[in-house]
């Protein structure tokens, strides 16, 4: 057994309460901007007509956005796609216009602008796909917090669990809050962007859980939230390491992999800040919350068979 050591230990849960108030006022603002202002959803959702179109030059992003503007087509959203010649244009459905009619269109009033456009391809979404999809994603991301409350709450304790699971919840809120108060195109991109953070911030907290459920079994003495602190400075380098590098890779993404993946790349970014933060404080200060303690970890002893006659003996 080992005693309690508190030498370089930090004291992460001294800053429960800020971290609760924080965490509180941020979901709070979250469900809000979510509730009013919504999300600003893709045409991956809402359905539509979606165009690539290429030039011989860099397009000017802004000129485009004006032609069509200036041709009835006010909600197109025109972005580039993979260089700076080639143009991605996404346009809304209309009630009694074909799909293709609709791509012809909006291309014919660019050719006006400039003849060497050309069309590079085209896709369409229905709107009945986009709703079935927004359906659909949503039941993935509460199946997997469903999944993951029921493995944790096997593979460690109840409260890790709900620990567990509102540090998911409480990163998923905070993700899509950004997107709605940003008013940032949410496509199916951002959803897989989404559910890896979910992956992201469990693999985090698993780590986190495990290590406080060995430190309850192995000090002797010492609070509940002592031990949670040398468990949280223990994995801290471990958490920097990870953090820092998958930060620089998003880093890459967002400014050098183009409109494309530029969403995804943001949804990422900010899901392993805010989940780097809720596996340390969120996760753990639930648990200590519902009151875990030494008792609720240790391993049940099994009575061996015929130890009751070799006592007798």
């Amino acid at each position: 057994m080992q005693i309690l050591n508190v030498k370089n230990t930090l004291a992460f849960m001294a800053l429960k309460k800020p971290a609760a108030i924080l965490s509180a006022v941020l979901i709070l603002g979250s469900i809000i901007s979510l509730a009013t202002k919504q999300l600003n959803w893709g045409l991956d959702f809402t359905g539509g007509t979606q165009i690539e179109v290429g030039y011989q030059q860099a397009a000017d992003l802004e000129q485009i956005r004006k032609q069509l503007a200036n041709s009835d087509f006010n909600d197109a959203v025109v972005q580039n796609f993979g260089s700076s010649q080639d143009v991605l244009i996404r346009l809304a459905s209309r009630e009694g216009v074909k799909p293709s009619e609709l791509g012809d269109a909006a291309l014919k009033v660019l050719k006006e602008a400039d003849s060497t456009a050309e069309m590079r391809g085209s896709s369409y979404v229905s709107s009945s796909v986009g709703e079935e999809l927004t359906e659909q994603g949503g039941l993935a991301m509460l199946v997997a917090l469903l999944c993951i409350l029921i493995y944790v709450a096997m593979r460690f304790e109840w409260r890790f669990a709900l620990g567990s699971v509102a540090a998911l919840a409480h990163d998923v809120i905070l993700t899509l809050g950004l997107f709605s108060v940003l008013e940032l195109e949410f496509d199916l991109t951002v959803l897989a962007a989404v559910l890896a953070v979910i992956g992201y911030s469990l693999n985090d907290t698993i780590v986190v859980c495990d290590r406080i459920r060995e430190n309850f079994r192995k000090i002797r003495k010492g609070s509940p939230e002592e031990v949670i602190n040398i468990s949280l400075t223990q994995t801290l380098n471990r958490t920097i390491v990870t953090s820092v590098t998958t930060i620089l890779v998003l880093l890459a993404l967002f400014f050098l992999g183009g409109a494309t993946i530029h969403g995804f790349a943001t949804a990422l970014l900010f899901g392993v800040v805010i989940g780097t933060y809720s596996s340390v404080y969120v996760s753990s200060l639930v648990a200590l919350s519902l009151g875990i303690s030494k008792e609720d970890l240790m391993p049940t002893e099994i009575e061996k068979e015929g130890a009751d006659q070799d006592a007798i003996m």
